[in-house]
């Protein structure tokens, strides 16, 4: 009997170390899954609330472009309050705060992969944001003598460096003269790239940043389910083990 006990207590104790060392691991990651929902949470926001973009949006009816953002701002969120939980689940080594945590990282990867894919499909070359931009780019164009179209057009066009939708050829078709902000001030030649391939340029990078945080949550995500799931087992049979050397 002495012999059995040692051999458990042995047991129970290099089991006890790899549950600390896998708890331990869990809480840092999860520490580090905070600041990664706080980054994503604090990009998002400063993109939906930055100063004269929201009138861009506006003008150019491309609002489409903040719905992926408004799902990230709440996966963002998620994140946050989550990696609390999985820090005070861990700690208290409590398997069902740990299934509650590892069901919450799965809401939170297919909240953030769905945000990423809807923010990219509205911001990327040839995605579905540039027809939205060519009709809006055309509609004025070929409204250019009322004032405000007039107003919108040199503000986009001398602001981003671009001309027409798809070039000064837009102008042409569409028989409109060529405004004078369409051409460069040094060189006097029209600019070569439209608005619609400008733009678009414009929101990709600033949609590649917040994407990039996102999938880099969604990574961290995997690794403290993969390591949840993993305690959860150990903190079990552990149990089991002292049940069995009770009995």
């Amino acid at each position: 009997m002495a012999g059995q006990g040692e051999g458990y207590g042995k047991s129970s104790a290099t089991l006890e170390n790899r549950i600390g060392c896998v708890k331990y691991t869990l809480f840092c990651f999860n520490i580090v899954s905070w600041m990664f929902g706080a980054a994503l949470f604090g990009l998002t926001v400063w993109i939906r609330a930055e100063p004269g973009f929201d009138e861009w949006v506006r003008m150019l009816n491309i609002g489409v472009y903040y719905i992926g953002i408004y799902i990230l701002i709440g996966a963002g969120v998620i994140i946050m309050v989550v990696s609390f939980l999985g820090c005070v689940s861990a700690l208290m080594e409590n398997t069902f705060a740990l299934f509650v945590f590892i069901g919450t990282q799965i809401l939170s990867f297919i909240i953030i992969i769905a945000g990423c894919g809807i923010l990219m499909d509205f911001s990327t070359m040839n995605s579905s944001l540039q027809p939205i931009i060519t009709d809006t780019m055309l509609r004025l164009i070929m409204q250019s003598e009322v004032p405000t179209s007039a107003s919108t057009l040199r503000m986009v066009q001398e602001n981003i460096g671009c001309c027409g939708a798809a070039g000064p050829n837009d102008y042409i078709l569409l028989r409109q003269p060529l405004p004078r902000e369409c051409r460069d001030t040094v060189t006097g030649n029209a600019f070569f790239y439209g608005c619609t391939d400008e733009l678009t340029w414009f929101l990709e990078d600033k949609s590649g940043w917040v994407a990039g945080i996102a999938m880099a949550v969604a990574l961290v995500n995997v690794v403290t389910g993969a390591l949840s799931i993993i305690l959860v087992q150990a903190i079990k049979k552990e149990e089991d083990e002292a049940r069995m050397y009770r009995h």
